[in-house]
């Protein structure tokens, strides 16, 4: 088979292509695709190495999937064109996601959302991914009613100029530091302020702002834990509130998660229904410091969740924390077990 990564030098699209070769998928013809000012880089992928085409280029060469990661403009401007010429396109921007007429799939929850016909799926935001896993199988045994969520999101999830950010962020202070010969606490206004991605220094720092604000206060990231929750479980009844942080984290996304059933549970058989989720690690014994970390999620696919505890403020509520490699599961590996799972239709 073809396969097209488009966003190939991306954050994401290099470990689209990481995941690729782990799951010995280097054997089909890869194209690696990006923007014009990318054409013709190499790449290395599986001990050989790619030359990067235009996604024009892509599209013509009838890829049977295209697994993209460049943003939703590129992606409503290419995956119809991709769609057209017979490629299923998986799309990890927030393009298509609320469309009612493409599947928004995480493939142990929802893949037979996705009709033979679809030529394009979305991937869904990679908060939501971790979050919907972990409570998959806890809605389907007591019905989630209510979720209050927060967030503390990597870095990674805003892309490369972040990642940069933060690095020169450090080498600044390191740098005041040494001439000082001690520590120096940070300076807003000392920062330096090239090439940020955030309004505000992220080194020793954090801001609750994830996404563009709404009108309503609330900010994009946080809608989309709303909307996209609703839509994977299948049921827009789910009262969802959220509120999104950004953390000086490069290795995953955390949340802390409080969830209200419609019926009431059992704490022991809720830890075991998490424990057997596909996917999903218990991580979970508080009196010898076990509990999810983002470090030990960083380069891995399964979601961790540990922390799990009854809320004593109000009946049939649970507290869990969630964490997981936004760029992996949060992002290519879930588009690449979509493929998988349509590979093996």
């Amino acid at each position: 088979m073809k396969i097209a990564v488009v966003g190939a030098t991306g954050l994401v699209g290099g470990v689209m292509l990481k995941v690729l070769e782990e799951r010995h998928l280097d054997g089909h013809e890869i194209i690696a695709a990006a923007s014009p000012k990318s054409v013709g880089r190499r790449i290395a992928f599986a001990g050989r190495e790619l030359t990067v085409v235009s996604v024009e280029e892509a599209i013509d060469s009838h890829p049977d999937y295209a697994i993209f990661s460049a943003g939703a403009a590129a992606s409503r401007q290419y995956a119809p064109l991709f769609a057209a010429v017979g490629t299923t396109v998986i799309d990890n921007s927030s393009a298509w996601r609320k469309d009612a007429d493409k599947p928004l799939v995480v493939p142990e929850i929802n893949i037979d959302a996705v009709r033979t016909d679809d030529r394009i799926i979305a991937n869904p935001n990679c908060s939501t991914i971790q979050m919907v896993l972990a409570l998959s199988q806890l809605h389907r045994r007591y019905r989630i009613k209510r979720l209050v969520i927060s967030t503390y999101q990597s870095i990674t999830g805003t892309g490369i100029k972040a990642v940069r950010q933060l690095q020169e962020e450090e080498a600044w202070h390191a740098e005041q530091v040494r001439q000082a010969g001690h520590d120096v606490a940070s300076q807003l206004d000392a920062m330096p302020a090239h090439n940020q991605a955030y309004p505000y220094q992220i080194f020793r720092n954090l801001f609750p702002h994830g996404g563009d604000f709404q009108p309503d206060g609330y900010t994009t990231e946080e809608q989309k834990l709303i909307d996209e929750t609703r839509k994977i479980l299948g049921d827009s009844s789910i009262m969802v509130t959220a509120t999104v942080a950004r953390v000086p984290v490069v290795g995953g996304h955390s949340e802390a998660v409080n969830v209200e059933f419609h019926q009431e549970y059992d704490l022991d058989e809720a830890r075991r229904i998490v424990a057997a989720t596909p996917g999903v690690v218990l991580y979970d014994d508080p009196n010898a410091n076990r509990y999810p970390m983002p470090i030990m999620s960083e380069g891995r696919d399964e979601v961790f969740v540990g922390r799990m505890r009854r809320d004593l403020s109000q009946p049939r509520t649970l507290n869990l924390w969630v964490v997981a490699d936004n760029l992996r599961k949060g992002a290519a590996t879930n588009a690449i077990e979509i493929m998988q799972q349509l590979m093996s239709r």
